[in-house]
């Protein structure tokens, strides 16, 4: 059997003992690749480089890459004389050696599974030789353990690109048929926070939650915290979907963090709190953009399927360069892919800081490149004076139906936001006897002041899906004529009137 071919078996007990290998495989792959050249393609992919154990192996393989390069037959007669003109025959073990391969013949069918045992044992050589070396670097005298921890990092992380850069990981690793991406990727399930119809946070998708200092985003955030972990079921009325544990990366001054926190926390929380919410105090190991796998690896460590980034400027080695957000965009979208829900909290420009409530924002007015914005799912922007209980939320980017704009209060004491009642299109609605157009209800939500075209339609909007739930009736209006026409109005529905009745 090729497992006792004589030539390349001088290997001293300990190698043997140590080394991963599969000798039978790697013949057999050799073998169906000199039978049939096609099977060089099909294998290649799979096998990556420096896959073969054994030396003459893996010269005879670059030799059959080379014949089949230039499309010449790949059998052992001209392997010998290809070997020969190199000065590698002898080194392989002649001529016999080649034609013994040959023989061993499992068909080319098998090939494939032969190439990937082939990768497997040489992934775990590499990974063993990493050992090894990590051994040998702590005997040293003087050895330093966060010297050695970071060589070690930098290892498995080559190693990992490595791994997916070579073999069929790198080009199908992420791949999926039509159906399976339309039905089960999560394009159809529940929102993270809010509904189908207004989704303020989509599962699969980073909800970024922008504003100044002081207007209160961190205080919303945390209890949207609060409700993954179980302890309300809303936040600003709307559900929040449980999570499993968050890891909460308090970058940004972690006392005030702490402070903030503790409003909202009872002796009744002491277990879930231990269990299910780890917070990362200061500065991360690296930016986001320089290790695009650290928040995952971080989720990953901590067992989490929720992590928190207070905040964004803290993550990154600045806000302005393009390439270094992409890079970030990368880095948010892997953990993405793993699974991991993501909330940032991030700031906007300092000379838009003085925006009048009630004034809608737009999203060039965040801070850093537009690269940030442009990945994240949802952007929510809060807007106010610092320090100031009353705000309004404004909707930027919505994955389905946008909400608000919402004028809400924060109670500092608590820690908690409610929602202003009279901002919300039921509630208007119900209070007008006379009905209202789509141009009333974007003058009550603006507070004033001429809406413009697009307020009008969000509005209209709020009424059409106030019409859908049954919660409003619709009289078509009259087209304009020389006695003028007559804007569509809206009526509350006896149903709305009963009920709050």
């Amino acid at each position: 059997m090729p497992s006792h071919f004589g030539y390349g078996s001088a290997l001293s007990p300990d190698e043997t003992a140590q080394a991963p290998y599969n000798l039978d495989a790697e013949c057999a792959v050799l073998g169906a690749c000199m039978h049939d050249s096609s099977v060089i393609d099909t294998v290649r992919p799979i096998l990556g480089e420096d896959a073969f154990y054994r030396p003459a192996h893996e010269t005879i393989w670059r030799a059959l890459l080379a014949q089949h390069r230039e499309d010449k037959p790949t059998d052992p007669i001209v392997l010998t004389e290809l070997l020969q003109q190199q000065g590698d025959l002898q080194r392989v073990g002649d001529r016999a050696y080649l034609h013994q391969l040959a023989n061993v013949h499992y068909g080319t069918g098998g090939a494939e599974h032969h190439a990937k045992i082939i990768r497997e044992k040489a992934n775990l050589r590499r990974l063993l030789a990493s050992a090894i070396r990590t051994v040998q670097r702590a005997q040293e005298p003087g050895a330093d353990p966060e010297a050695i921890r970071s060589q070690v990092e930098a290892e498995m992380r080559a190693e990992r690109e490595r791994a997916l850069a070579s073999g069929q990981g790198r080009l199908n690793r992420f791949a999926t048929d039509g159906w399976t991406f339309v039905k089960e990727t999560g394009a159809d399930t529940e929102p993270l926070w809010g509904t189908r119809e207004k989704t303020v946070w989509a599962s699969g998708e980073s909800l970024m939650i922008v504003g100044a200092p002081g207007v209160g985003k961190t205080t919303l955030a945390h209890q949207v915290v609060f409700a993954r972990l179980g302890l309300s079921e809303t936040v600003l009325e709307m559900p929040v979907a449980p999570s499993r544990r968050v890891l909460y990366l308090a970058m940004d001054r972690p006392t005030q963090i702490a402070k903030a926190m503790r409003r909202r926390v009872f002796d009744t929380d002491e277990k879930i709190l231990r269990d299910r919410l780890v917070v990362w105090q200061g500065p991360l190991p690296a930016s986001l953009d320089k290790e695009p796998d650290l928040l995952t690896d971080l989720a990953a460590a901590h067992q989490a399927d929720t992590i928190v980034i207070d905040s964004l400027k803290d993550a990154v080695s600045t806000m302005v360069d393009d390439g270094l957000a992409v890079a970030f965009h990368n880095a948010r979208n892997r953990a993405l892919r793993g699974g991991v829900e993501i909330l940032e909290l991030h700031h906007q420009r300092k000379a838009t800081a003085d925006t009048p409530r009630g004034q809608r924002p737009s999203l060039d007015q965040v801070y850093g490149s537009t690269w940030y914005v442009s990945g994240a799912g949802s952007v929510l922007f809060v807007t106010g004076k610092a320090g100031d209980p009353a705000v309004t939320l404004h909707h930027l980017k919505t994955p389905t139906g946008e909400v608000g704009p919402l004028d809400v209060t924060h109670d500092h004491v608590r820690g908690t936001t409610t929602v202003d009642p009279t901002k919300d299109p039921a509630v208007l609605i119900r209070n007008a006897p006379n009905g209202m157009t789509a141009r009333d209800l974007a003058v009550a939500l603006l507070g004033g002041g001429d809406p413009d075209r697009a307020d009008v339609e969000k509005a209209r909007r709020h009424l059409g899906r106030l019409v859908d739930s049954g919660l409003a009736t619709k009289a078509d209006g009259i087209a304009g004529g020389a006695g003028g026409g007559q804007q569509t109005r809206y009526y509350a529905s006896a149903r709305h009137l009963t009920a709050v009745g």
